[in-house]
């Protein structure tokens, strides 16, 4: 997370400088610096690539035979042509116009601009999905201005950072710059917690693969690697459609799958309004429906809903101007309409959709009488990058086994993640699995549970039980914060940051190993050796009966109950350490912002 927040912060500057030197629009400058990011992603996945197919590469006559674009193809990843790899740009002569360089068509290049411009249609040429979709306005800024970006976007942490970081930084812009083009009620960014949490519940093979609400693609981009992880190649086994009515996002998308080497078809504009088209006529047809749709959206125009069909349960309620007053069950009836007679939706949903009332119930009591719905999730504040607002998951399942086809499954996870910072959370990579495990026991998918216990037992280098790991450790953490206490308070001054530096790289480590062993702990205590159980405050299978019981609603926090206050396992002195630090931290930050006010107010002479 700290090398994405670096990240934002020289994006910030990168916009100052478009800004100051520029006349652009927010909007105008906001694709052509995406487009920088996104070359100096796809060189950074380059890189990585050409690095696994040169390892056990051939020889000729002692030289290594030269990589070519079909060597990358067959890895799912994208070809750079030399003129469009980052580190060309990087190095050109200061004096471009000399260099006589000539671009694709042969003329010879005057500006950094017509270079970048050859690079991106260089790019294009090599990926037939990408064809007029990258940003070609680079000579729209001065030489001056791109070759500070590009040194700007020149930093290892877009090396470091995996997932969907187009639509990260595209929402950074989004929230920063252009207010106006994310100005419809509910749009904004999947953060990978809940997209990572969808595609591992969905568990994605081969077939068809729909996102109607697609933004910048991170539902493919997961499910691609969830399907390339299980040694299957994602293009071959998978054909992935996206519907995206603002066209920003479905070039995003587009550049997201091309650096990730996805192949797929998108459509955008007002024939990608999902609540009116089935741009790819695919009702009825999706082995898989994976989205997160706008919440809460008014004023949906009711006979274009109704003639565009997919409304297997009936219409929400309609006013009297013929408007859908919130469109959040058009996409649930949607969603459900699409998937073939096996196949598997997995969503995100505003909270109060679970028990809402009116037609909205009567289409729930329908949907829940199908015995289709597989899971509900709730999931706290905060996990969204710029709304702080609950949400829950919803998956549905036309193929479940007959031993759960008349249950529901329901998780309250509210209380149940990692505190990025003050205004994010999210799901750590153990707390993804352990939430998992918990639907393969339901599924009756033993061995899988298994398996996990066994990976942690691994990662932990240890078969010793887990809570007796979690004990050790904690002793260790402590005693080591004593010790470095001791050792930096013993240490000569000018060797005490050093001693602290050491120090917390050891307890880092150590609390690291902490974190993993109370996740193993955290889930043996609840279901053992792989017993799925009711857990208090956390799950509950629940029949349709008891179901009809809570007025058919799918709220969790109706069925789990809530769990009595136990000891939460927080070393005190631990939390009082971490809090002083946060404050100290915000202490510098304020007395920072106090001296560039006071600057300010000297520079203006008041």
């Amino acid at each position: 997370m700290i090398n994405i927040r670096k990240l934002e912060a020289e994006l910030w500057e990168s916009a100052d400088l478009l800004r100051a030197g520029s006349k652009l629009t927010s909007n105008q400058y906001c694709m052509p610096v995406l487009g920088l990011i996104f070359l100096r992603y796809a060189y950074s996945r380059y890189k990585k690539v050409e690095e696994e197919i040169l390892k056990n590469r051939p020889s000729r006559g002692g030289r290594v035979i030269p990589v070519e674009a079909s060597d990358f193809a067959a890895k799912s990843a994208l070809f750079l042509p030399k003129e469009a790899q980052y580190d060309y740009l990087l190095n050109l002569p200061e004096d471009v116009k000399a260099a006589k360089l000539k671009n694709k068509a042969g003329h010879i290049m005057t500006s950094l601009g017509e270079i970048v411009n050859n690079a991106m249609q260089l790019i294009e040429s090599q990926s037939e999905q990408l064809t007029g979709v990258l940003p070609n306005s680079y000579t729209d800024f001065s030489d001056e201005i791109l070759s500070e970006l590009l040194r700007i976007f020149n930093n290892n942490s877009l090396d470091e950072v995996g997932g969907d970081i187009v639509g990260r930084i595209y929402e950074y812009f989004l929230n920063k710059f252009a207010k106006n083009i994310a100005s419809d009620d509910g749009v904004f960014f999947t953060p990978k917690s809940l997209v990572k949490m969808i595609v591992n519940i969905i568990e994605p093979k081969s077939g068809v693969l729909l996102d109607p609400a697609c933004g910048s693609g991170g539902m493919f981009i997961q499910s691609g690697d969830f399907v390339n992880q299980s040694g299957m190649n994602a293009n071959s086994a998978m054909t992935f459609y996206g519907q995206e009515k603002v066209e920003y996002n479905a070039q995003l998308c587009l550049m997201n799958m091309a650096v990730h080497g996805l192949t797929g078809v998108i459509k955008s504009g007002d024939e990608a309004n999902t609540f009116y088209h089935d741009a790819h006529n695919l009702n009825g047809s999706c082995d898989y429906v994976m989205a997160n749709p706008p919440f809460n959206v008014d004023k949906v125009k009711s006979e274009s809903c109704e003639n565009a069909k997919r409304l297997p349960f009936g219409m929400p309620s309609v006013n009297a101007k013929k408007e859908i007053g919130n469109g959040n069950y058009l996409w649930i009836s949607y969603f459900y309409s699409y998937l073939n007679d096996h196949g598997r939706a997995g969503f995100v949903m505003a909270s109060s959709a679970t028990d809402s009332q009116g037609k909205d119930k009567d289409i729930r009591e329908s949907l829940i009488k199908t015995g289709h719905v597989d899971a509900m999730i709730s999931v706290s504040n905060n996990f969204f990058y710029t709304k702080s607002l609950p949400c829950s998951l919803w998956f549905f399942d036309k193929g479940k086994s007959k031993e759960i086809k008349d249950k529901v499954l329901f998780i309250d996870a509210r209380n149940y993640y990692t505190v990025v910072d003050r205004t994010l959370n999210e799901w750590s990579e153990w707390q993804l699995k352990n939430l998992n495990a918990i639907v393969w026991l339901y599924r009756g998918e033993t061995k899988k549970y298994k398996k996990l216990l066994t990976e942690y037992h691994t990662a932990l280098d240890s078969k010793k039980p887990f809570d007796k790991q979690v004990r050790e450790l904690s002793d260790k953490v402590k005693a080591l914060r004593a010790e470095a206490k001791k050792a930096v308070e013993n240490a000569e001054k000018k060797d005490k940051k050093k001693t602290q530096v050491e120090y917390d790289t050891k307890l880092e480590e150590l609390t690291d190993i902490l974190t993993v062993a109370k996740e193993a702990n955290w889930l043996y205590e609840k279901f053992g050796d792989g017993v799925y159980a009711d857990i208090l405050g956390l799950c509950k299978v629940a029949n349709r009966n008891e179901i009809k019981e809570k007025g058919y609603s799918l709220t969790p926090g109706a069925y789990v109950g809530v769990a009595a206050a136990l000891d939460d396992g927080v070393d005190f002195e631990e939390r009082m350490a971490e809090i002083h630090r946060e404050l100290l931290s915000l202490q510098a930050e304020s007395n920072d912002l106090m001296d560039a006010i006071s600057q300010n107010m000297k520079e203006m002479e008041l």
